[in-house]
């Protein structure tokens, strides 16, 4: 009795599938992370260091094409960046609205807009169609705490915060079943 005990132990631990992950990523949040401290991201590395052993689903990278009247070479080479991005299996890239607002002062800022509301259904989404146990959202931004307390009790969903010290929400932390301090892991995602 205890030898079948012990195999159906086993062929449970066999047949038991690794844990599906989708990574999120608020990519003006992350890139002004990451351009803060110099450094630019090997997201091949990243995306490795961040799932371990688990599957990888998808990643969606939410980011708005820049403004090719302001600076048509800054413009040609995010486009380049952006089309590296797209050669990664099972990267997406997912392109928002870039709002160009003239101030009193006669000078143009940009606000990304759609970016939030984008990740927020795609995270919505993935859980009502059961296509990731646990959810790695890259972000500081608190706005998606109610999307992730969603899919936490309603869908049974485990959700990750990665993110940078100096630009994190601590809302969104507590928010989430863990978190993943970007700033400790960065010297090994680092594109050289």
């Amino acid at each position: 009795m205890f030898l079948l005990l012990v195999m159906e132990v086993k062929n449970k631990e066999v047949n038991q599938k690794p844990d599906r992950v989708m990574i999120f990523i608020d990519g003006s949040n992350f890139y002004h992370s990451t351009a803060k401290k110099g450094k630019r991201i090997n997201f091949d590395k990243l995306i490795r260091e961040l799932i371990g052993d688990k599957e990888l689903v998808n990643v969606y990278y939410y980011v708005a094409p820049l403004d090719i009247e302001a600076d048509e070479e800054r413009y040609w080479k995010h486009q380049r960046f952006l089309n590296k991005l797209k050669k990664i299996p099972k990267f997406n890239v997912v392109l928002c609205t870039l709002k160009k607002i003239k101030t009193a002062e006669e000078k143009y800022v940009y606000i990304v807009k759609g970016d939030d509301v984008k990740l927020s259904n795609n995270l919505l989404m993935g859980a009502v169609d059961n296509l990731f146990d646990t959810a790695i959202v890259i972000s500081g931004d608190e706005d998606f705490i109610d999307s992730i307390n969603l899919i936490r009790n309603k869908y049974g969903k485990r959700v990750a915060n990665a993110y940078f010290s100096k630009n994190s929400s601590s809302n969104l932390r507590s928010a989430c079943d863990y978190t993943i301090n970007l700033d400790y892991i960065l010297d090994k995602v680092i594109d050289k």
